[in-house]
């Protein structure tokens, strides 16, 4: 691999610290570009439910809409974030599927964009299909074709994308994606030149560009002639996962930068799958607290230049 696109990353060089995304404390009003608030989910704000059509053209998808509170007024930047294989909901959901039981990490990360001053929207993809309680570790080879993450799921991203422009608070030329574990493959998916182009004719423009967090990148073998990326990706992993091959992912990007593409992969040293799940179970691994704080920032940083709010 080369080490020009793929990077391991250590704790020290950071500016921000390695415990800084969970010691401090948030700031509700928190303008756009702040880096003063962490990635831990509130009681005190939930978000919209929304309903609105994938580019399947048969599926009515469900999201949550999460919004600022206060700050400037106008249309303002959004991401779409794309859920992992085990669905948007807690664990805990006990067959209550709304914005009440959402995960940690899901609602962690809407409140967290909302707080930087962004809308978030976060797409329901498998609970419209029959499966809202997502699917367990190592299912990969027996989950139904109906919740594919190559060859379904993009088209529910670009659902999302088409409905966050018909909205009055969202600017329609700023529009990112985001994506953990099969919603980062779903994400690298989506992004691909050529599933746009499939889209193209009802999103006419597509994301601005994307982050994947540890996804799988195997992608169902679509891509093996090659990956071009359309607009910025970013890939983070750890090289101490137990559910995906990092390795696989950095050949990936390797041979996509090589063409042309511009894509980039961070690789955190020790850290699992789902490093930055708020949970205690992750959180209490130290490579993990070190993969989170640095994730957020690295993504803050990108989404805010893409945004151009640097």
């Amino acid at each position: 691999m080369s080490k020009a696109i793929v990077i391991t990353l250590i704790c020290a060089g950071l500016a921000l610290g390695c415990a800084g995304a969970f010691a401090q404390q948030p700031r509700p009003d928190a303008a756009i570009g702040a880096t003063d608030q962490p990635l831990v989910a509130s009681s005190e704000a939930a978000p919209s439910r929304v309903t609105f059509q994938s580019l399947d053209g048969k599926t009515a998808l469900v999201g949550y809409l999460f919004t600022p509170a206060g700050g400037p007024r106008g249309r303002r930047p959004a991401i779409v974030m794309m859920h992992g294989r085990a669905g948007p909901y807690s664990s805990a959901a006990k067959g209550r599927y709304d914005e009440t039981t959402l995960s940690k990490r899901h609602a962690a990360w809407g409140e967290y964009w909302a707080g930087q001053g962004y809308v978030a929207l976060l797409v329901d993809s498998f609970g419209p299909r029959g499966y809202p309680q997502g699917f367990p570790i190592h299912s990969y080879d027996t989950r139904p074709e109906v919740v594919n993450e190559v060859t379904v799921r993009p088209f529910d991203a670009y659902g999302a994308l088409a409905y966050l422009r018909t909205l009055d608070l969202v600017d329609p030329s700023r529009i990112a994606l985001q994506g953990w574990s099969n919603g980062g493959s779903a994400t690298l998916a989506t992004m691909s030149d050529a599933v746009l182009a499939e889209s193209r004719e009802a999103v006419k423009q597509g994301f601005v560009g994307a982050v994947a967090f540890y996804p799988a990148c195997t992608l169902h073998d679509r891509f093996a002639a090659g990956y071009r990326p359309y607009a910025p990706v970013r890939v983070f992993s750890g090289d101490n996962d137990e559910e995906v091959s990092f390795k696989r992912c950095a050949e990936l990007v390797d041979n996509s930068a090589k063409t042309g593409g511009t894509i980039s992969m961070d690789i955190f040293p020790g850290a699992t799958h789902g490093f930055d799940d708020p949970g205690d179970k992750r959180q209490r691994r130290a490579a993990n607290r070190r993969a989170t704080d640095i994730a957020i920032e690295r993504t803050r940083r990108f989404f805010a230049q893409l945004f151009g709010r640097t």
